[in-house]
């Protein structure tokens, strides 16, 4: 059995904005503040991990925002929700396609590993054309500020479903960004890096990932 777990940002969709506006909405609403969200990167973030960092000038603590996450979760989809109309989510490249063929495969279990909060990855990926019940694993930025402990909680939710243990060469955490390579080590699983995001491909190449793909068309010949 194969677990293949995708981040959705920059590597399954575009969302040409929706999360930022979202966010500015659920933020003023929960903490009367979006801090310095206009310039902020969220890039490889959780959205705990993001709210952690432009709040803390403002006076909470990472602990804070963790007594907080579940009601800004609920907030922001409630906001994406009412702005969705103004906005659009692209699949990328192939990505449909490649979820088509392994979802046809009986040895691959499928799953989320995203900074974006359940609710809200769940919208995004109904924007661009995803069934997020095609997904039946997910780790997600509600859930903790480091990402790394996202790919540990996916695989430890995959272990239960599947009922077995994942050989390190048979989990794929595919992502956009160095900080989805540097979770990928976290649990010794194939580090999958693809030029579709906003890192800059020097970040990537520097991060050593075991493959480094232009899009996802690469990926069932370069790395299955």
């Amino acid at each position: 059995m194969k677990l293949v777990l995708f981040d959705i940002d920059g590597t399954l969709l575009i969302s040409q904005g929706i999360g930022r506006e979202a966010k500015r909405r659920a933020m003023t609403e929960r903490f009367g503040t979006i801090g310095d969200l206009d310039n902020y990167d969220f890039g490889g973030q959780t959205d705990w991990g993001i709210l952690a960092a432009l709040l803390a000038p403002h006076g909470y603590s990472s602990a804070d925002i963790g007594t907080e996450i579940l009601q800004y979760q609920a907030a922001m989809a409630r906001h994406m929700n009412a702005v969705r109309a103004s906005y659009r989510a692209d699949a990328l490249p192939d990505a449909l396609e490649l979820l088509a063929a392994l979802r046809a495969r009986a040895d691959v279990l499928l799953g989320i590993v995203s900074g974006n909060t359940r609710a809200t990855a769940q919208i995004k990926l109904e924007m661009a054309g995803f069934d997020p019940a095609h997904f039946p694993i997910g780790a997600y930025g509600h859930e903790s500020p480091r990402r790394a402990d996202l790919t540990r909680l996916a695989l430890r939710r995959a272990q239960q479903q599947a009922r077995q243990a994942f050989a390190p060469r048979d989990i794929f955490v595919i992502g956009d960004t160095p900080a989805d390579i540097q979770a990928a080590r976290a649990i010794d699983a194939v580090a999958v890096a693809v030029e579709t995001g906003y890192a800059p491909r020097e970040s990537l190449v520097a991060s050593q990932p075991d493959f480094l793909l232009a899009d996802l068309r690469e990926f069932m010949v370069t790395c299955f």
